[in-house]
């Protein structure tokens, strides 16, 4: 099985528009996918750092990547194919209720 990192994003807007029973169907699939054992929670505010040329660390708050919708949370997923792997995260809620997830496959380093 392959690995995925899945980046969900939305916003409280969107997921107010979405309809109760929809939001709720979401949330149960992400509750097996859980159970399954899915490793996936809400983002916090992130930190970038840098050690340009092992020299010295420095850090600033804030994420380095923009979007037009706030990141909402992450996940690493195992899935046979892509394919398999954007099923399992289009019925997650961040999907469904206006936002949108990414799905990154994971590839091992040298």
């Amino acid at each position: 099985m392959a690995k995925f990192v899945t980046i969900g994003y939305g916003d409280q807007d969107g997921y107010a528009r979405t309809d109760a029973a929809v939001r709720e169907k979401a949330h149960a699939h992400d509750a097996r996918l859980r159970e399954a054992g899915v490793d996936m929670g809400i983002a916090g505010e992130p930190a970038q750092v840098r050690n340009h040329d092992d020299a010295g660390i420095t850090v600033s708050n804030g994420s380095f990547m923009s979007s037009a919708l706030p990141v909402a949370g992450f996940a690493i997923i195992e899935a046979a194919t892509m394919e398999e792997a954007i099923q399992l995260v289009s019925k997650t809620p961040c999907a469904v209720a206006q936002g949108v997830v990414e799905v990154w496959p994971l590839q091992e380093s040298p």
